[in-house]
């Protein structure tokens, strides 16, 4: 959980009797969301005229297809908003639907400042743009073992890595032989 600092730091409490006021445009709010109601919160929350941010995280789940790259989201129950006008209540995000509570150390409310939140949007924008074969652990050279069972968890050296499958070098009755293998079957030696 976050923890508040002191005032000269990037992350720091507010007056709960301040909000949107006072110059606070470049202070981000933090929203602790139902399980799984990011996405609802973010569209409430912008339907009362807040801004509202997000971050999603881009990571591959194995299908029969191959990997697939799914986004979820970076910081899960949590989203930032901030007024987009002065004098703007967030006393509402309370009641908006898909919004459990605001995130507070006592009586202030846990902000954010401009520059943490520019940070955490260059870290998504970095990992959104990567591949699979980027985001594999797998790298040719490394020795890993195979996890099915009927295979006796026999060890190997991956040659390459693609997109859906690994080539992973193997020894099968003192020859040295090259299987095609999916990602999910492997794990590092």
């Amino acid at each position: 959980m976050l923890e508040p600092r002191d005032s000269e730091s990037d992350f720091s409490g507010h007056d709960a009797t301040e909000p949107g006021e006072g110059g606070l445009s470049s202070l981000w709010y933090l929203a602790y969301t139902k399980p799984r109601f990011e996405g609802v919160a973010q569209v409430n929350l912008q339907q009362q005229a807040f801004d509202v941010y997000l971050p999603m995280y881009k990571k591959f789940k194995k299908t029969e297809a191959g990997s697939v790259s799914v986004f979820e989201p970076m910081f899960p129950r949590y989203i930032f908003f901030r007024p987009t006008r002065p004098g703007q209540s967030i006393s509402t995000v309370r009641s908006t639907k898909g919004v459990n509570n605001l995130v507070r150390f006592g009586f202030e409310y846990a902000v954010l400042q401009d520059n943490m939140v520019e940070l955490i949007r260059q870290l998504e924008q970095g990992r959104n743009q990567i591949s699979v074969l980027e985001a594999s652990p797998f790298k040719a050279g490394q020795r890993v073992r195979l996890k099915h069972q009927a295979l006796n968890n026999m060890q190997g050296l991956v040659q390459s890595v693609g997109s859906k499958r690994i080539a992973v070098l193997l020894e099968i009755m003192g020859r040295p032989t090259v299987v095609q293998v999916e990602h999910h079957q492997l794990e590092a030696d």
